[in-house]
């Protein structure tokens, strides 16, 4: 058995090689690094893909998130909510902009915001939403943009974890997640299920006059150079992670088929256990493309578990320890615990298993045998 890899980045690029090299190589040789030819072919390849009609590359996802809340104008006060059980990335731009970052719960099953919560968030001063499709698995999007359309809010999606997943409607419609709100972001880390060799993200939206301010943003707030029309940053996709990019895309459907097809067999081998929560999906089975695999252990020391892990060579993850209302950059008086129920549970309970497209059924039987034997000792 191979080592296990929580991502396994090397193997992945192993199958892909020569033509990751070859699409590398024709940027070192035109020296378009900033720019240049690959990243509007990227760009014009994600856009066909996701079938919308902007895609804004970016330096990383972070700034993607940042620029789409630029774009659309809101301002210092302006209340925006987001779920409590993320990442401090989507949280961390609305304080860096002097929003107001307004955190609520998050649905027990899927881990995505709670609609219910959101409803009793708002207030006068509320200006936007940011669901994040946590894990690879879309938010319920059709009742975040009615309950938005109901109040007049901004719907930004923070489409960091669920790039080529779909979203199904009620009435069988099916989308591409990140191209339903007013703007969406997305994140190309190394280890996102599209991901490039360094830092890079991008931002998505249907809405013309939104793309034309946000393309102004990402490039110090010219549209001419040196005339600068707004108020923009430095965060451009360079042309070599453009290339790597452009290089995957073709792939990232059979990629997530992978994840998926990984997922059941994790699903198989834990379907017997009382002390094991597997991974919930709402809607069709190509809404959810795990970009990790979370159990929930019921009964079970799940920080010795993951020491145990650890010791037998199985990496794993814990995201995420802390909720976001508790860390020290984001407490705030107006909090009250009761009001995060199923967050502060979910912290103690979850645990993440490798996930990649390279895992191998062997790697996976001596994973879940030995979680098995942990919690039936």
């Amino acid at each position: 058995m191979k080592n296990i890899q929580m991502v396994d980045l090397k193997g992945q690029y192993s199958k892909i090689e020569a033509v990751v090299n070859a699409s590398i190589q024709e940027v070192l040789e035109t020296t378009s690094f900033i720019n240049g030819p690959k990243v509007h072919e990227f760009q014009k390849n994600l856009e066909c893909y996701l079938n919308v009609k902007h895609v804004i590359p970016c330096a990383n996802g972070t700034d993607a998130l940042q620029i789409a809340m630029m774009g659309l104008g809101l301002k210092p006060g302006d209340e925006v909510i987001t779920a409590d059980f993320t990442f401090a990335a989507t949280v961390e731009v609305i304080a860096l902009l002097q929003l107001t970052p307004v955190l609520v719960d998050v649905e027990p099953d899927t881990f995505n915001i709670s609609v219910d919560a959101i409803r009793k968030a708002i207030t006068p001063k509320t200006k936007a939403i940011v669901p994040v499709h946590l894990f690879g698995q879309c938010a319920n999007m059709e009742a975040i943009m009615e309950l938005a359309g109901e109040h007049n809010l901004f719907v930004i999606e923070d489409n960091a974890q669920a790039i080529g997943a779909n979203y199904t409607y009620k009435d069988g419609k099916k989308v591409k997640v990140g191209t339903i709100g007013h703007v969406s972001s997305t994140s190309f880390f190394p280890s996102k299920n599209l991901g490039c060799y360094g830092d890079g993200g991008a931002i998505f939206t249907n809405d013309d006059q939104l793309a034309h301010t946000i393309r102004g943003i990402v490039n110090h707030g010219m549209y001419e150079r040196y005339h600068h029309d707004v108020v923009g940053v430095n965060s451009r996709l360079d042309s070599i992670q453009a290339a790597v990019l452009d290089a995957k895309l073709p792939h990232l459907d059979a990629y997530n088929k992978a994840r998926i097809e990984a997922a059941k067999k994790y699903d198989e081998a834990f379907k017997n256990e009382d002390k094991i929560t597997v991974p919930f999906r709402s809607g069709e089975e190509d809404n959810h493309v795990f970009h990790q695999y979370t159990l929930k252990v019921n009964g079970v020391d799940r920080d010795a578990l993951v020491k145990h892990l650890n010791e037998k060579g199985i990496p794993c993850g814990v995201y995420y320890p802390i909720p976001l209302h508790n860390q020290k950059a984001y407490k705030d008086d107006r909090y009250n615990e009761a009001d995060f129920e199923v967050t502060n549970q979910l912290v103690k309970e979850v645990i993440s298993l490798p996930m990649h497209t390279e895992l191998e059924d062997d790697q996976i039987e001596f994973i879940t045998s030995t979680i098995k034997a942990f919690i039936n000792e």
